[in-house]
């Protein structure tokens, strides 16, 4: 959600007016801030961003509600149907998920997902900028 209301925001004519003092590198860096703190229920954005327009205003507002309820929701079903199912006998092909192993095997893929996700938006905004 956060990539495509900032590549969004970089195609459209209200996202790009809101950049006011910055461009390139750095205003690229500044909406997906924007869009990422809204994400996070924050709202906060860069002094270098106008995000008092009407394309601001709906498109964070968006943003913050796919943020709180889009995941919310989500893990409450999951939570539910975890609860509605019994135990199942252990053999030899069940992943233990009560050991070091799983933790880490769990957080790796969540680091190298993550990490793949955002990573070209990074080289795009804040490594381009610091080069």
């Amino acid at each position: 959600m956060i990539l495509s209301l900032t590549a969004l925001a970089l195609v459209t004519s209200g996202g790009l007016a809101g950049l006011t003092t910055n461009d390139g590198a750095h205003g690229f860096t500044e909406i997906l801030y924007a869009y990422t703190s809204a994400f996070a229920n924050n709202g906060q954005n860069f002094a270098g961003l106008s995000a008092n327009s009407i394309f601001y205003n709906l498109t964070t507002a968006i943003a913050m509600v796919v943020g709180r309820f889009g995941l919310a929701i989500p893990a409450l079903a999951l939570a539910g149907l975890f609860a509605a199912q019994g135990r199942r006998p252990v053999t030899l092909g069940t992943l233990p998920t009560d050991g070091i192993e799983f933790g880490v095997l769990l957080g790796s893929t969540a680091l190298i997902v993550g990490g793949l996700s955002f990573f070209p938006a990074l080289a795009l905004g804040a490594i381009l900028e610091h080069c």
